[in-house]
């Protein structure tokens, strides 16, 4: 039996990546809010693919394009976030990092420079994004909880 175009639309879309953003559990509101916005910005353009066609609503108005799927968003103490970061990076993953230094700049110059300034392994996380194989981004976020 063939499948028609109307119900391969209403098929449920899968994904065989994932994107996940990790963040402190200790931050403020508006710095979990920030920090995310700052994490996942970095992964559109590693990932071309991520981004989705733009929109436009009904009168014609067009709007900016967005990822093509989900992005899951955990929260963890600052050892997971330590322990996240290290399988990110034995995994090869794409990541992105955002440290504590990056509340005190206001520029992408000064931001680049303070994590220039700190060892991979003394970094001040307070938040990460990655994206990879679903598994794989499982494996790394492992001990966080879903934010909420």
């Amino acid at each position: 039996m063939e499948t028609t175009d109307a119900a391969k639309a209403s098929e449920p879309i899968r994904f065989d990546t994932k994107i996940a953003v990790l963040l402190r559990d200790d931050l403020a509101v508006w710095q979990r809010l920030n920090v995310t916005a700052f994490l996942v910005s970095g992964l559109g353009r590693r990932v071309p693919e991520l981004i989705g066609e733009p929109y436009e609503d009904a009168d014609g108005t067009a709007y900016l394009p967005m990822f093509r799927q989900p992005v899951m968003v955990f929260e963890g103490s600052k050892e997971t976030l330590t322990m996240a970061h290290t399988r990110a990076l034995s995994r090869d993953a794409d990541l992105a990092v955002f440290t504590s230094d990056l509340f005190g700049t206001g520029n992408d110059r000064d931001n680049r420079a303070a994590v220039r300034a700190v060892g991979r392994d003394s970094l001040d996380l307070v938040g990460l994004a990655v994206h990879g194989p679903k598994n794989g981004v499982d494996k790394i976020v492992k001990g966080a909880r879903m934010h909420g």
